[in-house]
């Protein structure tokens, strides 16, 4: 069987029906508001389905692959590096963030008056919530009051910090954990197929979410502050083709193929507005690119939390016009001290409900220069910058993941290069995860570690 018989046709990838789902979901929304907004639990559902997943997947997958690393040294070191990338990345975004709104200075003449600012209910239980968000509660809080509270609330941070214990306790009592790690891998294929089922509702869930965004919110919203979200999506784009592509230079890899090898997941964040969904498939498609399963299980979940690049830029570009629009004046040495209270008020926003929002209320409750009421001239295309935030984020972690990989000498360069440029790759030996796009025999098709066949 040849490459292009082995594939999916266009019409039958999963990617595509998302598309489709995306357009009908904004014409809803568009042309019957009402009806649109009324499709609101249909997105939910689907994203919470997926979110009831993302806990176990990470927090198996993490502990899977540091115990079966012989080396407890090297698990270390690619954390280090890891964090260190990471926030190399943070800084820079953050700083393009700047650079673009003290160019462009879209808040001048805006002149909002703080005392007739009002905030609806919604927005003020976000604005409370970054009112009594103090920053060094990201380390205090990843300790979790009993095992299982992280995951019924879903707070990656403290599952990746069980996880790595767990992970490195397993590794450390040597054979006596083997069949612990067997149940811990057999358990992962089990939950990757149950995600490949979902996963099938995701043009259901995208449809959903669009029709619901457009509808409650509308399409006026978008043309009243259209010039910041423009800013925003450009300063993004920006940093996708500069900086990220300059990293995959160095890595002698294509940015571009690796956005077309990550459509599938790239086209459910644009419907869905959040990267949770697409982070099982990250993993997989990493894994089945030449990443070693140990870099992947530990940086993927890892950025998910704190590379988040999209999250910089939208933090520091909205703070600054925000102060612009209040006719706050902002020296440099206090928007250089902006960037150092964002580093760490941003750290764990990913899996929070508004947690951009909640972040950036944060930041300006503790750096105390800004109206934190301010938010509020943003509140309504909050929703449509999150598309941008989450699609950046993820892009950054795929990126992060590949360079990490590099360093610690545990990328297959050729593969990812043949990977990435859409050439037929059966999996390599000792690799489980499955080629996208392909349908094998289920007679004949290996049990994937690390994925689940969409």
């Amino acid at each position: 069987m040849n490459q292009a018989s082995a594939k999916k046709r266009w019409y039958r990838q999963l990617y595509f029906w998302v598309l489709v789902a995306i357009v009908v979901g904004i014409l809803l929304g568009w042309l019957a508001p009402s009806t649109g907004v009324a499709m609101e639990p249909i997105g939910t559902t689907f994203v919470t389905a997926m979110k009831m997943l993302i806990g176990p997947i990470v927090f198996l997958t993490i502990v899977g692959g540091i115990a079966s690393v012989a080396d407890l040294k090297k698990v270390g070191m690619t954390g280090i590096k890891a964090l260190t990338y990471f926030q190399v990345g943070t800084i820079l975004a953050m700083v393009a963030g700047l650079v673009a709104i003290n160019i462009f200075r879209l808040g001048d003449g805006v002149n909002a008056d703080v005392s007739k600012i009002e905030a609806s209910e919604s927005a003020q239980k976000m604005i409370s919530a970054g009112e009594e968000k103090q920053w060094w509660e990201f380390i205090t809080h990843l300790v979790p009051h009993s095992v299982v509270e992280p995951f019924v609330e879903g707070d990656i941070l403290q599952i990746i910090f069980l996880a790595v214990f767990f992970g490195v306790a397993l590794n450390a009592v040597g054979q006596i954990g083997g069949p612990v790690l067997d149940a811990v891998n057999r358990l992962t294929k089990i939950v990757f197929k149950v995600l490949s089922y979902i996963m099938k509702l995701a043009p259901l869930g995208a449809f959903g979410a669009m029709a619901y965004a457009i509808g409650k919110y509308g399409v006026s919203t978008l043309t009243s502050l259209g010039s910041l979200i423009l800013l925003f999506y450009a300063t993004s784009a920006l940093f996708v083709l500069v900086v990220l592509g300059s990293v995959m230079a160095y890595l002698r890899l294509n940015l571009f193929h690796l956005l077309r090898y990550l459509r599938e997941e790239l086209v459910l964040i644009l419907g869905t507005s959040t990267a949770e969904p697409a982070l099982p498939g990250l993993m997989r498609k990493l894994e089945h690119a030449g990443v070693s399963k140990t870099t992947v299980g530990l940086v993927v979940p890892t950025g998910y939390s704190f590379n988040l690049d999209g999250a910089a830029i939208y933090l520091s570009l909205a703070a600054v016009y925000i102060a612009q629009a209040t006719n706050t004046n902002l020296t440099i040495g206090q928007q250089i001290g902006l960037l150092a209270v964002m580093l760490l008020t941003s750290k764990g926003a990913a899996g929070v409900a508004g947690g951009g929002f909640i972040a950036l209320t944060a930041t300006l409750s503790t750096i105390g220069h800004i109206p934190a009421i301010g938010i509020m001239l943003i509140f309504g295309i909050d929703k449509f910058m999150s598309e941008c935030r989450a699609l950046v984020n993820f892009i950054g972690n795929a990126v992060a993941t590949l360079f990490i990989a590099k360093w610690n000498h545990e990328l297959d360069v050729d593969r990812t290069r043949k990977v990435l440029a859409d050439n037929d790759v059966p999996p390599a030996e000792g690799d489980d995860a499955t080629p996208p796009g392909k349908e094998p025999h289920p007679a004949k098709a290996r049990t994937p570690a690390l994925a689940g066949q969409s």
